[in-house]
Order: C-alpha cells, then sequence, then structure tokens
C-alpha cells in the first residue's frame, strides 16, 4: 500500500507539499499541484481520512443528501455538486434519503460521526414546523429546496414562482387559454409543487382567466414519467378541452406529451407543452421539450462554496462567522419545439 513519502517521492517534492495538497491548501502551484495528484493516481494512494482529521481538523468530505437519484433533476444536480467539489478537491458522499422523513433525519445525524465535513441538504419530507431540527447541529449545513426556510442556516433555491409564471405565459402568447397544469400534490402547501402553481394561477389570473380545476393534474405518487401520463389521461378524461400544459418537472411533462400523443394530439400544434428543469432529456424527447432552466449548475456552485467558507469559518480561530446567506440562482426559459409558435 502507497504511503504518502512514496507519493512525495514520485512526485519530486516533500511529504508537507502532498499533504498541503490532499488538504486543498490553496497557495499550491498548479503545476505542483497536477504533478501530486498524478502520482496519487498512478500509485494508487488512498488518503486515510482519520488522520487528516486529526491533523487538520477537517476531513476533505462532505455530504450531500437529496430525496433520490432516480429523478433527473436530483441526478443531475448531484453531478454538478461532485464537479464543484473536485475544483476544491473535496469529495462528495451523497445519500438519498427516499423522500421519507426518517432518511432525512438519518442524514442530518450522519456528519455527527465526524467523517463529514458539512451537509448540503434537500429535504422533501420535513417541514417549516422541524426548523428547530437546523439549528445547534454542529457542523455546517447549507440548505436547498423550497420545503422549509431557516434564518440561522445558508439556503440556495430557484425561482419557482417566476418560472411557471414564464412558462404559463409563454403558451398564454400564443394564444392558448386551455392550459393543463400537471404535478399538483394534495399534501403540499408550501413546498415546489405550491410555489409553481402559484406562478401558473397568477399568469392566468393576469390575463382575467380563472382556474378550471378539471385541468389540474394530480401526481401525487412521484414526479415521475408514469405519472405524468397518468394525471395528462386524467384531464384529457375530464372532458375540458385542453391547448396547452404546463408541467412541475421535465420527466412529468415528457410522460404527458406521451400520453398526449397516444390520444393523437400533436404537440405544438394542437398542444403546447412546458417542462421544469431542463434536465439532459428534454433535448432528446419528440419533440424536444421547452423548459424552465431553474440555474442548476449555479446552485451546486454557489452551495459548495458557501459550505467550504463555513468549514473554514470553523477552522480559523477567533474568526467571526458571516450572517447566513440565502442565495436565489436565476432562471431561465429555454424554448425548443413543444411550444413552436402555431402563429408562425
Amino acid at each position: 500500500m502507497a504511503t504518502m513519502a512514496d507519493v512525495a517521492r514520485h512526485a519530486g517534492v516533500s511529504v508537507k507539499t502532498v499533504s498541503n495538497v490532499l488538504s486543498g491548501y490553496p497557495y499550491i502551484r498548479d503545476t505542483t499541484r497536477a504533478r501530486v495528484l498524478a502520482a496519487v493516481d498512478e500509485l494508487g494512494y488512498e488518503i486515510n481520512v482519520t488522520a487528516r482529521i486529526f491533523r487538520s481538523g477537517r476531513s476533505g468530505v462532505v455530504g450531500l443528501a437529496v430525496p433520490e437519484l432516480g429523478q433527473p433533476y436530483f441526478g443531475e444536480l448531484a453531478d454538478e455538486i461532485l464537479a464543484a467539489g473536485r475544483e476544491h478537491d473535496l469529495q462528495v458522499l451523497i445519500q438519498p434519503t427516499g423522500f421519507t422523513r426518517e432518511g432525512e433525519l438519518a442524514a442530518l445525524k450522519e456528519p455527527r460521526r465526524g467523517l463529514i465535513d458539512g451537509l448540503i441538504f434537500s429535504p422533501a419530507a420535513l417541514v417549516q414546523a422541524d426548523e428547530h431540527l437546523l439549528e445547534g447541529l454542529g457542523y455546517p449545513l447549507v440548505l436547498l429546496g423550497e420545503q422549509m426556510f431557516s434564518p440561522h442556516v445558508d439556503h440556495v433555491t430557484m425561482r419557482n414562482v417566476e418560472g411557471a409564471r414564464a412558462a404559463t405565459d409563454l403558451l398564454l402568447d400564443d394564444g392558448r387559454r386551455r392550459i393543463a397544469v400537471v404535478g399538483m400534490l394534495h399534501a403540499e402547501t408550501a413546498g415546489t409543487s405550491a410555489l409553481r402553481f402559484r406562478g401558473y394561477r397568477e399568469a392566468l389570473e393576469a390575463r382575467g382567466i380563472e382556474v378550471d380545476p378539471r385541468l389540474l393534474g394530480w401526481a401525487d405518487a412521484g414526479w415521475h414519467r408514469a405519472e405524468g401520463a397518468r394525471a395528462m389521461a386524467d384531464v384529457l378524461d375530464s372532458g375540458a378541452g385542453v391547448d396547452g400544459v404546463v408541467a412541475f418537472n421535465d420527466a412529468l411533462a415528457i410522460g404527458a406529451m406521451y400520453e398526449l400523443q397516444v390520444r393523437g394530439l400533436a404537440i405544438p400544434h394542437d398542444v403546447g407543452v412546458v417542462g421544469f428543469d431542463d434536465i439532459g432529456d428534454a433535448l432528446f424527447s419528440v419533440p424536444t421539450l421547452t423548459t424552465v432552466d431553474p440555474g442548476r449548475r449555479e446552485i451546486a456552485r454557489v452551495a459548495v462554496d458557501l459550505l467550504r467558507r463555513r468549514v473554514q469559518e470553523r477552522l480559523g480561530p477567533g474568526a467571526e462567522r458571516e450572517a447566513p446567506v440565502l442565495h436565489v440562482a436565476g432562471m431561465r426559459l429555454v424554448e425548443r419545439e413543444s411550444t413552436a409558435r402555431r402563429t408562425a
């Protein structure tokens, strides 16, 4: 088994330099850092996390807790966080929580075992009444999403209301008036679904259009393709008549498009469809999917940067802690074939 001394000899540097590189010390020449990391790879050196904690007070490992990786948004967000971590020589341990309260509580306990420097946490089951669970954790925490907020914790979120309103306005601007929404959740009154519905409703109300309950597609079993198809079928079976669809994520939108086309409806001629999240599959659906890009890369990079800063504050004796940050990422509407203008 290779040792740090072996890596130092192979790279032609001191053991101290190897230690600095592996500990994320910033003042290292790029050429030296590259040489050390190449030696680590060639020799198969494995970092002794326990020893690193003993020497520096940090492990160089951060946690990421998300509801599931099977939802494309969370899988692609995890990829972005992994990439942002690599830029700072951080390893990221991913813990899917399964949309359960038990899974999320377990994720909050994990850093207390001492092998993780801090946690990026995207709750789905915990609610605002659980805010007290985020206080006094004893480690840095960055919160993602809209399920709960705390003035004591750094938080990175997205423009859900604005994104859904922009998606709805795009369809309204094309003369569509029977716009269905796919992704409603009966149990949610304050989270992502509720915020995106608010944006949809505000866009309709601004044009003097009332929300038709028959156009609400419920997806309580999860925001997956199958639920999108089922919810779309329910709306079509209601006889409400549909000429546009706003889906609360791209997987739901792709499922809805499948159901529409099975029923013989042409997209976008008969029905325009807009999703949310701008996942990779949106470029390969037929037709390609218009969607809201919520700033996933920005969310990942800001979350990792905030966590790094908090870890460094803890290690700096007497360092003054900055006030918690609430960062709202930028969004943009990405127009593709599923909403090609009928007027064009």
